[in-house]
C-alpha cells in the first residue's frame, strides 16, 4: 500500500474538519492503524509534543508524532514487517512535564514485573490459540512447596508443576525453570502446558518453577545459585517425585538473566543436565576492551561470557534458543549459535519480530517445549 492511500493521509486531504469526523475516524480504524507493512500511531489531546517510546532496535526511539493542522489529533507512521509485534508506550510533553502512559486509543496491553505496556501487532501476528484455556484440557495441578537452601542460606519457595493424569507409578521428565513465577503470571505457562501436554505436542512433564531474591546478583554466574540448583533442588526432587533418572530428562530454562543463569549453572555441573531452554539470553560479550554497555550489572555476565567464548564446552547435549530481532540481544544471540555448536551442542535457534518481553517467550514455548520434550504426536517444529 502507497503511503498516499493510508487513512490518516485521506483524513489530511480533507482538512480542515471537526471533531465529529475525528471521531468517527478513530472509531472507524482504532489505534494503531495497521495497513500492510505500515502502522500508523495516534494521539488526541492538547500537548507541546507527543511521541511513541518503544524498544525496537532499528527505528527511532522515540518517534515524534505530528499534530494534524487545526485539530487535537497527532499521529505517526513507520514500517512493520508482516508478523511483528511491538510494545510501546506514548509520551506527551507540557512544557517541563512529561508523562508516559500507556495508549489510550488502544486496548491491547501486556504487563510483567515492570508493569504495563500498549501492543501493536502488525498483519501476520496471532496470540496462538494454545496460550488461552482451554475447557478440554485435562489442568494440571500446582504445588507450594519451599526447600532449605545451605548454598543460598535461606528457605527457598519452589512451585512444582504435576502433569494432569499425575501417576506417581510413571517416570517423568523435569523442566526447571528460572523466574518461575514471572513464566506464570506472565507467560501463562501452566496454561501452555496443560495445553500442549492435552494436544500431544509435548510428552507429561514435572515443572519446577523457582524464583529468585536477587536476580541481578544470583543470576550471573552466581556459584551458590548453581549449586542450590544442581546439588540440593535436583536430589531432593528426584528423592520426593517420581522422575527419569537420565540427564537427557533434565532441561534447565530461563529468559535474559535467567538464561544465564542457566547456561552458567550447565557450565559448572556438566551432564548433570541434559538440555537447556535460552530465550532472549543475556549473552553480551566484548572481543576487545571492556565497554559492552550494559552498566554494572551485566559485568558478571561478560566476565563470564567473555571466558566461556574463549573456552567453549558442551556442558548439556541440546539446546534451545529463541531471540527477537527488536532487541538489542539479537546480535550476541545469533553470534552465539555457531560458538554453541561448535562445541559439540546440538543447537536449534529461532526468531521472531518481537522484544525483549515475556509474551514474546510465552509464544515461542511450544516451539521449544515440543524440540526438548515431544510428545507422542512426535510433532518437529522445524
Amino acid at each position: 500500500m502507497s503511503e498516499g492511500r493510508l487513512a490518516v493521509n485521506r483524513l489530511r486531504e480533507r482538512l480542515p474538519v471537526d471533531d465529529a469526523v475525528l471521531d468517527r475516524f478513530v472509531a472507524r480504524h482504532g489505534a494503531p492503524i495497521i495497513e500492510g507493512e505500515r502502522a500508523t500511531f495516534l494521539f488526541r489531546g492538547e500537548a507541546d509534543e507527543v511521541r511513541v517510546r518503544h524498544r525496537v532496535v532499528g527505528l527511532p526511539d522515540p518517534l515524534p508524532m505530528k499534530r494534524l493542522p487545526d485539530t487535537d489529533l497527532w499521529a505517526v507512521t513507520t514500517v512493520l514487517p508482516n508478523g511483528s509485534r511491538v510494545e510501546y508506550q506514548l509520551e506527551t510533553r507540557y512544557g517541563d512535564r512529561y508523562e508516559t502512559f500507556n495508549d489510550p486509543l488502544n486496548p491491547r496491553v501486556a504487563h510483567s514485573p515492570m508493569g504495563s505496556s500498549s501492543v501493536c501487532a502488525a498483519t501476520g501476528y496471532e496470540v496462538p490459540d494454545w496460550v488461552h484455556h482451554d475447557p478440554e484440557a485435562r489442568p494440571g495441578e500446582l504445588v507450594e512447596d519451599t526447600f532449605r537452601s545451605k548454598a543460598l542460606r535461606r528457605e527457598q519457595p519452589v512451585k512444582l508443576y504435576l502433569p494432569a493424569r499425575y501417576n506417581p507409578s510413571l517416570r517423568y521428565p523435569l523442566l526447571v525453570v528460572h523466574d518461575g513465577d514471572d513464566y506464570l503470571n506472565y507467560a501463562a505457562m501452566k496454561t501452555v502446558l496443560d495445553n500442549l501436554i492435552h494436544r500431544l505436542d509435548v510428552a507429561p512433564l514435572i515443572a519446577a518453577f523457582v524464583p529468585p531474591r536477587d536476580r541481578l546478583r544470583e543470576y550471573p554466574n552466581h556459584a551458590p545459585h548453581a549449586r542450590f540448583i544442581a546439588r540440593e533442588l535436583l536430589p531432593t526432587l528426584a528423592e520426593r517425585l517420581p522422575l527419569v533418572d537420565d540427564p537427557e530428562a533434565r532441561c534447565l530454562m530461563g529468559s535474559s538473566f535467567g538464561g544465564i543463569a542457566s547456561l552458567s549453572t550447565a557450565v559448572r555441573y556438566p551432564g548433570v543436565f541434559g538440555s537447556l531452554f535460552l530465550q532472549s539470553a543475556s549473552l553480551v560479550f566484548t572481543d576487545i576492551g571492556t565497554d559492552h554497555g550494559g552498566g554494572p550489572a551485566f559485568d558478571p555476565v561478560v566476565k563470564f561470557v567473555n571466558r566461556y567464548r574463549a573456552k567453549p564446552t558442551a556442558p548439556v547435549e541440546r539446546l534451545f534458543m529463541s531471540c527477537g530481532t527488536y532487541e538489542p540481544l539479537i546480535t550476541p544471540n545469533r553470534s552465539m549459535v555457531p560458538v554453541f555448536r561448535g562445541a559439540g551442542m546440538t543447537v536449534k535457534y529461532v526468531e521472531a519480530r518481537d522484544g525483549h518481553n515475556w509474551e514474546d517467550w510465552r509464544d515461542r514455548l511450544r516451539d521449544g517445549l515440543s524440540w526438548l520434550f515431544p510428545g507422542p504426536q512426535k510433532f518437529v517444529y522445524e
